[in-house]
Order: structure tokens, then C-alpha cells, then sequence
């Protein structure tokens, strides 16, 4: 059992705040919405510090963090709290410090992203790597961050299965010791090319200028997907992601 308070308009009002990025970096937490979302955080025990709910939610989840504060909230009290256009029946503040999941399969692929600015591809991407069985993620320090709330939603609970990491991205492919594959647009056709027989990293980059010189002064291989339709200017970067890291994975 769990003891449950209605939410006050101060508590509210506080919990508020966490739509601020700046708040949720000062305190190394992120926000969870959405029924999805929520019970993939529970089942990977994540640190779940806050749960606000409708009584409906509550009512079917009995095993809750016994460190969480837990409130019964109204809809229109869920639409003040939720950074979503259509709030939905729960809504979670978790800690950023926690282990992801041993034992997971792990394919020999690391996924680096340079200066990927929108939400939504990103979220994507984790995504992607999780159903890939791509276990990391290393970005430039200027993509956006793996916390945002739209990352949060769009990577359905894959980023609670991802290690993703933000450094000086030249300098880690230049001291990985791997062959670096990168997507241009003028690069070699994967179509054509053998996978890499171990491991490797694929570089995506940003959606309208693509991988910046610095990074690409560290390519070993560039790859471009063909383009037999021979109209569409380019792909989103999502989706290029996914059909590269396929195209890598293969083995023949």
C-alpha cells in the first residue's frame, strides 16, 4: 500500500518549475509523462523521486517506489504540471544517476552524433539504437540534450536502456582506435560496401549542415545512402540513422 496525498496549488505550483531546463540540470532530474513512459521508468527501478497521478493510475499500480513523493491529481491540475499539448494520466520526476540495465544484447556499434539539434531525432535515434542493440551514444557537447522532455517522450523508454555521453567529439573518435563511418551526402554508396567485421561508429550529423570538418577531419569511411528515386533532396536524420545502422550491423 502506499499513502497518497491530494496535491496542493503550492505543491503545483513547484513542481511547475521543472519545466525549466535549467531547473532540471541544477538538480540532475528529468521528467517522465505518459502511461508508456512511466512504467518503463518503474520497471527499470529508475530513481523516481516524485509521482503525480490521476486516482485511476494509482488505483492500478500498487508496487510504487516507497522514496517517492505521490500525489492524486486532478486533469486540470495534470494540464498546469505537464509540458505536453494533451497531458496525460501520470506524470514522474526522476533522477538522472542511475545504471543501466546488465545483461541487455549488445551489438558491436557505437552511434555518435554531431551538433543534432532537433528533439525529435534524437529521441528517435535512442530509439533506433535500442532496437539495434546499440548501447551507446556519444554526442558533441552542442546536441540537444538526451533530458529533454520531447527526447524523453519520443524515445518511448529507450533512454533509460542507452548510455548516452556529450564530449569533445573529435577528440574521442580520434582516441577510439575504431573505423569511423560517417553519412554524407557525397559519400561512397553502403550498398556497396562490406560491414565492418568488429567494432565501429557511425557519425550522424546535424540535420541541415551535416558533420562538421572537425569531425569529418576523423572519418575513416564515407558512406552516403543511393538515392534511386533521384527526386527528394535528403532524408531526415532519423531515418538515415536507422538505414545505416542496419546496413553496418549486416554480416555476410
Amino acid at each position: 500500500m502506499y499513502l497518497c496525498c491530494v496535491i496542493s496549488k503550492g505543491k503545483i505550483k513547484e513542481l511547475s518549475e521543472y519545466k525549466k531546463k535549467k531547473r532540471c540540470d541544477e538538480e540532475h532530474v528529468f521528467v517522465a509523462e505518459g502511461v508508456k513512459i512511466c512504467q518503463e521508468a518503474l520497471a527499470a527501478r529508475l530513481p523516481v523521486r516524485v509521482i503525480c497521478a490521476t486516482d485511476l493510475w494509482f488505483s492500478q499500480h500498487r508496487q510504487l517506489p516507497s522514496e517517492a513523493e505521490l500525489y492524486e491529481v486532478t486533469a486540470e491540475a495534470m494540464e498546469r504540471l505537464s509540458g505536453l499539448k494533451t497531458p496525460n494520466e501520470v506524470w514522474m520526476l526522476i533522477g538522472r544517476d542511475y545504471p543501466r540495465p546488465a545483461g541487455l544484447p549488445c551489438r558491436p556499434l557505437t552511434l555518435a552524433l554531431d551538433r543534432l539539434q532537433d528533439p525529435g531525432n534524437l529521441g528517435t535515434m535512442i530509439r533506433t539504437a535500442d532496437w539495434f542493440g546499440i548501447r551507446r551514444i556519444v554526442c558533441s557537447p552542442d546536441t540537444v540534450s538526451c533530458y529533454n522532455p520531447k527526447v524523453v517522450q519520443a524515445a518511448m523508454g529507450s533512454l533509460f536502456r542507452t548510455e548516452v555521453l556529450y564530449t569533445d567529439l573529435p577528440r574521442w573518435l580520434e582516441e577510439c582506435g575504431l573505423p569511423v563511418y560517417g553519412a554524407l551526402l557525397d559519400g561512397d554508396s553502403v550498398w556497396d560496401m562490406e560491414p565492418p567485421a568488429g567494432e565501429a561508429v557511425l557519425v550522424v550529423g546535424n540535420e541541415s549542415q551535416g558533420i562538421s570538418p572537425a569531425v569529418q577531419g576523423c572519418l575513416t569511411h564515407r558512406i552516403a545512402i543511393p538515392n534511386p528515386g533521384g527526386t527528394a533532396e535528403s532524408l531526415n536524420a532519423g531515418i538515415a540513422c536507422a538505414i545505416l545502422a542496419d546496413e553496418l550491423l549486416r554480416r555476410p
